[in-house]
């Protein structure tokens, strides 16, 4: 861990972060895009892409006041777990803060008149100005916290079993492995209180309900603290998503968790700035323009039920419905990983891209991610 001082490397680090985080919009903001070919759309990602945002924003104002900030250069290429562990507590206590700063317009004024007067730049007014917008942000609330709460994103009706299905998303930014993560679980409820209000007597999800999504928490209300509670404690990258979903489907008896995916944002690899891969960084640094030497990765991780065994009603005891998780042992990174199936894909502007492939590196370096080449509003996948 290094720190990275007030030079043009910080300058240049959010500069880099901001072109890789609209790159990842840009291709999870896609309307027919999916995870696999029936999965859940990939836009449910794109709130949490925005808490980022507005993070790294948050982090880019307190610079201007604190003047350090600290990244995990060698390894994911994200801030340090402490830099979000501070936005969260400076959250909590911006509105007190803000109080006794005065607004930004009035500030500009001062500034304006101090300029004018001694003939100096007034780095004091410069550094409170930075301070009442870095508040004004992390105020808001729309940060990438250390923990997100579930969201409730999507609502359907099982034929075959006739229980609401939700599509639950949660984040949880992971303090050893310093990377974000956003999780994305297809539950089903068979509680009776739920059924009674959502499914009709076809067996199909009744429209007269009005669901307002997305819904904070799981839908069910009866749940959803318990819910809460549990993905708090659940959402470790050192927990496989066959051990999340084992421990939901032995903590919840009414709940069914059908698939958990968890979408493993980074490492990011950028020129002069990350020390993660020697060898990507080594090319990198032939780029051209600095602001297009980097390569954004993440991993998408799922975990599916196989089968359910059903219920058993005794009359001394009973046992609830458990799924069977089918983990993939053909395939060893799967099986370590904990899940059914995965995939690794990197993001790269054009122009490391050729950086790359004129090395002849490309496909030592990316042999089994999915490479999507982003060139201005264009992204070739697959190339």
């Amino acid at each position: 861990m290094n720190v990275v001082d007030r030079t043009s490397a910080v300058s240049h680090y959010f500069t880099t972060m901001a072109s890789a985080l609209s790159g990842l919009e840009q291709f999870f903001g896609q309307p027919d895009r999916r995870f696999g070919e029936k999965g859940p759309p990939t836009l449910h990602l794109l709130p949490y892409l925005d808490r980022l945002r507005n993070s790294f924003t948050s982090w880019q104002n307190r610079i201007g006041f604190s003047g350090q900030f600290k990244i995990a250069q060698a390894e994911s290429g994200f801030p340090i777990f402490q830099n979000v562990l501070e936005l969260e507590n400076d959250r909590a206590g911006a509105a007190s803060r803000l109080s006794t700063i005065p607004d930004v317009g009035k500030l500009r004024a001062e500034m304006v008149d101090f300029i004018l007067r001694q003939k100096e730049f007034p780095a004091a007014l410069q550094q409170q100005i930075a301070e009442r917008l870095y508040l004004e942000q992390v105020g808001a609330g729309e940060i990438f916290s250390p923990f997100v709460l579930p969201t409730t994103v999507a609502v359907s009706v099982n034929p075959q079993s006739r229980r609401p299905s939700y599509l639950v998303s949660w984040a949880a930014f992971d303090g050893v492995s310093t990377l974000p993560m956003i999780y994305l679980a297809t539950v089903e409820d068979s509680s009776e209180n739920v059924a009674k209000i959502l499914v009709t007597e076809t067996g199909t999800l009744n429209e007269e309900v009005e669901i307002p999504l997305p819904v904070g928490g799981l839908l069910n209300p009866e749940l959803a603290r318990g819910f809460d509670d549990f993905c708090a404690k659940n959402s470790a990258y050192s927990l496989t998503p066959a051990t999340i979903a084992t421990n939901m489907d032995r903590d919840f008896p009414n709940l069914h968790p059908k698939s958990v995916r968890r979408v493993v944002l980074g490492p990011l690899y950028s020129t002069g700035l990350t020390e993660n891969s020697g060898r990507v960084t080594e090319i990198l640094d032939r780029v051209r323009r600095p602001e297009n030497a980097w390569v954004m990765t993440w991993t998408v991780q799922e975990v599916f039920s196989k089968r359910e065994q059903p219920a058993v009603k005794g009359f001394f005891s009973s046992t609830p419905a458990t799924q069977e998780f089918h983990i993939e042992t053909h395939d060893l990174e799967a099986a370590r990983m904990g899940v059914s199936t995965y995939e690794k894909h990197a993001l790269v502007p054009h122009d490391a891209y050729q950086a790359l492939y004129a090395a002849n590196e490309v496909s030592a370096i990316f042999g089994n991610f999915k490479v999507h080449v982003i060139s201005g509003n264009q992204i070739v996948s697959e190339v």
